[in-house]
């Protein structure tokens, strides 16, 4: 199928296949992401207890890189998906190139935050040398060597807004495959490899993302596109950076906070555990249920970057009945998605620890934390796909406050009166928050379809 064709499809065929064609190829590629995040976590935990602190703690910091990746990713995305929608061709593929000059300077700013701020930020949470060590040898080599997640993300972007979704799949994959072949040679040192421990940990993530960056530079460059990147006579134009930045920014945001979340919640375990050991073992659960919940909401992000082009394309041609069928659709299979995590949470806790060869002090905390915070799921899915529905639309700061209030408003001030009951206690802020969330994201579509909505027109099918 042509992209040409894809595109066309968006605003004609019958709505649950289109979902599923659209959907289905991201899903895989972010389950393998998850059992990437999964595994070579599985892989560091076999280091002992100090490193796998060592990444939970990093992890905020990539974070916030990746963050940066995936909102102005989004921002082009939504942005040449409503070009595209409105048959403006070549304002779609200017928004293409700059989105991919933007991954560039965005590398830049992060080769100096990695250098240079790397070792403070792990300080911040551990007095433990060993830990330090490992956290700041692994945040230096993924943050000054991520020009490979920047540009791949980018361009698995650009490609989705055009009716792609098999390119940024295979992008993914070959990213994951590499990263999961690597990581015991560089971690363990096996063959002619030296133990590298954690440091390789990281080496093996930077050469997969550098593997994907290669294969889509060079889809994007020999193959034929609904856009086309070019720098020739190329300039700057503060009026296109503006309309990416308009989803863009509130999709950073969205993503930072989380990060910001990871942290907070670090530092009021820090702040309540009454030992070390107590602490370092909640970090540890917070740790190993992140990477282990990415296999939850992965598949309902995947679905979401289906369904993502579909709603800007008919909001762009102004089809409100297409619009509304892909919202609820898309809810519904999300829905579904998320009581299977639920259920896994519920009822396969030990299992799940023990494949991070857990002690025992972590397995006694983090059974009781993940049948807790899983009770969030299922309303976390229809807000995740309210917030689809508003970067699509091109109303990114509606999901940029559903993640402030989320993730910052109400999530922080509420675990930290809990965990003065107890730090068991705590994880109840997080089905609390993505309720509150919920109700505000319910709000908030009601508002858009008495206004914006409201204009469009029915287009019969």
């Amino acid at each position: 199928m042509s992209e040409a064709n894809s595109m066309n499809k968006m605003g004609t065929k019958a709505m649950f296949p289109l979902i599923l064609s659209m959907s289905l190829p991201a899903i895989f590629s972010m389950l393998i992401q998850a059992l990437y995040n999964i595994i070579d976590s599985i892989f560091v935990s076999q280091l002992g207890s100090n490193a796998l602190n060592a990444v939970s703690l990093a992890y905020p910091l990539q974070m916030i890189m990746i963050s940066f990746a995936v909102g102005t990713g989004v921002g082009v995305n939504s942005l040449i998906a409503r070009r595209l929608g409105a048959k403006r061709y070549d304002e779609a593929s200017s928004a293409a190139t700059h989105g991919i000059l933007l991954a560039v300077i965005t590398w830049v700013v992060f080769v100096v935050i990695g250098l240079f701020f790397s070792k403070p930020f792990i300080g911040l949470f551990t007095d433990n040398s060993t830990i330090l060590t490992y956290g700041t040898q692994y945040l230096n080599i993924v943050l000054v060597a991520s020009l490979g997640c920047l540009v791949s993300v980018m361009g698995e972007k650009i490609l989705q807004a055009t009716g792609n979704m098999i390119i940024p799949m295979l992008t993914q994959l070959l990213g994951a495959v590499v990263n999961i072949i690597l990581d015991p040679f560089f971690i363990h040192g096996y063959w002619i490899f030296p133990r590298l421990e954690v440091k390789g940990a990281a080496i093996a993530t930077v050469i997969a993302q550098f593997c994907s960056l290669f294969f889509i530079v060079i889809i994007l460059i020999f193959k034929k596109h609904d856009v086309k990147i070019s720098f020739r006579k190329f300039r700057f134009k503060l009026r296109i950076i503006k309309e990416i930045y308009v989803v863009g920014f509130p999709a950073i945001i969205m993503q930072c906070i989380g990060s910001v979340m990871v942290s907070g919640i670090n530092a009021i375990i820090s702040l309540f555990a009454p030992a070390v050991a107590v602490k370092e073992a909640y970090i540890n659960v917070f740790g190993i249920y992140f990477k282990l919940q990415s296999f939850v909401f992965m598949p309902v992000f995947g679905l979401s970057q289906g369904i993502s082009p579909i709603i800007g394309y008919n909001y762009g041609a102004k089809n409100k009945k297409r619009l509304y069928q892909a919202l609820k659709l898309g809810m519904i299979i999300a829905a579904i998605i998320m009581v299977f995590g639920f259920l896994l949470f519920q009822f396969g806790s030990p299992f799940l620890l023990s494949l991070f060869e857990a002690d025992e002090l972590t397995v006694q905390y983090g059974i009781p934390a993940f049948k807790i915070i899983s009770l969030c799921f299922v309303p976390a899915a229809v807000g995740i796909t309210f917030s689809t529905l508003f970067q699509a639309v091109g109303k990114g700061l509606r999901s940029m406050l559903m993640s402030i209030m989320r993730q910052l408003l109400v999530i922080l001030p509420v675990a930290f009166f809990l965990a003065k009951v107890s730090l068991e206690s705590m994880w109840y802020a997080f089905p609390i928050a993505e309720v509150v969330a919920l109700i505000t994201a319910i709000l908030f579509f009601i508002n858009l379809s008495r206004k914006d909505f409201k204009r469009l027109d029915v287009v019969e099918e």
